[in-house]
């Protein structure tokens, strides 16, 4: 069953075993619960959300987040044509980089590619695909689990060694926070963010009748391999235009600019189960996606058959291609200096 009944609330963080890696690297889940019984689940594979359950006001509870029941079925996720990096923490430079390659302090740095000719989402192995470091958890109010990753020099070619942490923080207020830290030994570009297949009526429904509101008044124009030119387009009028509540559209991978940081980028709401998310975030962007597609080649979590309409990503970001584009806001982490983003996904 997709939703059940919460009879018991629990408050002490769980760690368990997940899997195996190819190699035989241990994988292990970390589950959070704060006092309303709310939980959140984290693997130490790509810092993944697997499980995200919050309560709703009939006493019930749904799991709002898209992922797998194993670890293998992670890995499968990602041999597919088009891998949905479901619920990982995507990095070390989330969307796409025109023809994989961007100058910095005058060099021409060229990643690897492996998306028609781009990169995308930090390249061939990026940090979804990453064992990360539990580095600490914490109980009581707002628990939180901190994982690190530090991506060697030169890792899918982007210059310096560079050291993240990433935060989970299950709120009392029934927010998820993400909070990003980094810091890199040469000038490098970074941009993270997470990936998570959101859907409010339970992760094996679908979002088509559930609402979205965007808080922008322009999105970035791209090309057709879905590569930002440069200009800015005016959403009013347009069929991009979320200032008042729409239903999810059923195709949407576009970045919507954030101009005000104090007020909510997006919200989502679902009248079925009277539940609505908020979005904030400190990042320029929000890439709004629609999918989650597995193809019917993997299983998502409790056999469910994941398809186009089955989740939406909110990835609080930079902007995709920020390094090809002088006028947009800049990627670059300069040595010793210290890359932050915070992100919070709240439900009521």
């Amino acid at each position: 069953m997709e939703i059940k009944r919460n009879s018991q609330i629990k408050t002490v963080s769980v760690k368990n075993f997940f899997g195996l890696m190819p190699d035989k690297e241990e994988v292990y889940s970390y589950e959070l619960f704060n006092k309303n019984g709310m939980s959140l689940k984290i693997i130490t594979y790509g810092a993944t959300v697997t499980e995200l359950k919050v309560p709703l006001k009939n006493g019930q509870i749904v799991d709002v987040v898209l992922g797998f029941d194993t670890l293998e079925g992670y890995l499968q996720s990602f041999q597919l044509e088009g891998p949905p990096y479901m619920g990982t923490t995507v990095g070390r430079f989330a969307g796409r980089i025109h023809n994989g390659s961007f100058e910095l302090n005058g060099q021409k740095i060229l990643l690897n590619k492996n998306n028609n000719g781009n990169s995308l989402h930090g390249g061939s192995v990026g940090f979804s695909q990453k064992i990360w470091t539990v580095e600490k958890v914490t109980e009581g109010d707002n628990p939180s689990v901190t994982l690190s990753y530090t991506s060697p020099a030169n890792e899918e070619n982007y210059p310096g060694s560079l050291a993240v942490e990433v935060t989970y923080t299950l709120t009392e207020e029934n927010e998820l926070l993400i909070q990003y830290a980094g810091k890199s030994t040469e000038d490098t570009v970074v941009n993270l963010t997470n990936h998570s297949y959101f859907n409010l009526e339970g992760h094996s429904s679908n979002v088509k009748d559930q609402d979205l509101i965007v808080n922008a008044d322009q999105m970035l124009e791209k090309s057709a391999d879905n590569i930002p030119t440069g200009r800015y387009l005016e959403t009013a009028g347009s069929s991009f235009d979320f200032l008042t509540a729409k239903k999810c559209p059923s195709e949407i991978d576009n970045t919507f600019v954030v101009t005000h940081k104090d007020e909510a980028a997006a919200v989502l709401f679902s009248n079925k189960n009277n539940l609505k998310m908020t979005v904030y975030t400190d990042q320029p962007g929000v890439h709004i996606y629609v999918g989650g597609n597995c193809f019917n080649k993997v299983k998502g979590k409790e056999n469910a058959d994941y398809h186009p309409l089955s989740g939406i990503c909110f990835e609080t970001q930079n902007f995709p291609d920020a390094p090809n584009h002088e006028h947009f806001p800049s990627a670059v982490l300069k040595k010793g200096d210290e890359y932050t983003h915070e992100t919070v996904y709240k439900f009521q």
